[in-house]
């Protein structure tokens, strides 16, 4: 009893003792129109639904989305320093799905997304890699090379890594917009649902969880 009271003492002696514990984490995801939510209300859209599936863990997150339709992982890098503002703490890093659509030569993407990562790990950012899988029309050759740079940059800086960022939503026409890429809101509940677990072993140690 006597600790409690010391406990609640101090707590309201120090000035922003409380207000520290229950900083929200600020994080930014980087992407294309797949986390920017084309076709969506701004609410229906990948970042703001993960917001909110972390406010219901506990984990209360300043989001910014930070996604631009049509980018790729070269125009992720070249908007980089304006997209993460200064004080930015986590970033999940969500591009790369134009550039397989585009067939951009994959040690074009790995340099971008290298490039990246370097200068948000220089800014002591956090950083967490979503993958993205090639379509089949470029050939296995192209879908191999394209694959495999996610993984390995995952395991060359040490980050987070999500293998496939469509997972359970790709290629299901009931999931997608008319399009066939860009998913609907039950799509993005499903991405959001997968990811969580991982996002959350990414951002709770930023708070010492």
């Amino acid at each position: 009893m006597h600790i409690l009271v010391l406990m609640l003492g101090l707590m309201t002696a120090v000035p922003g003792f409380a207000a520290e514990a229950v900083k929200p984490i600020k994080l930014v995801v980087l992407g294309d129109s797949l986390s920017a939510g084309l076709g969506l209300p701004a609410n229906e859209a990948f970042p703001a639904k993960l917001q909110k599936a972390l406010k219901d863990k506990g984990l209360d997150v300043d989001m910014t989305n930070a996604g631009v339709s049509g980018d790729t992982s070269s125009g992720g890098r070249d908007r980089l320093d304006w997209s993460v503002a200064e004080g930015t703490e986590a970033v999940i890093v969500e591009l790369g799905a134009n550039d397989a659509l585009r067939g951009i030569d994959p040690a074009v993407t790995r340099g971008a997304l290298t490039e990246i990562v370097t200068r948000l790990k220089a800014r002591g950012i956090a950083v967490m890699l979503c993958g993205m899988l090639a379509p089949p029309n470029y050939g296995s050759d192209y879908a191999a090379k394209f694959n495999a740079v996610y993984p390995d940059l995952a395991k060359q800086f040490g980050v987070m890594l999500y293998p496939f960022y469509l997972d359970g939503v790709a290629a299901d026409a009931k999931l997608n917009q008319a399009d066939g890429i860009h998913p609907t809101a039950a799509g993005v509940d499903i991405i959001v649902a997968k990811m969580l677990p991982t996002v959350e072993a990414f951002l709770r140690p930023l708070r010492g969880q």
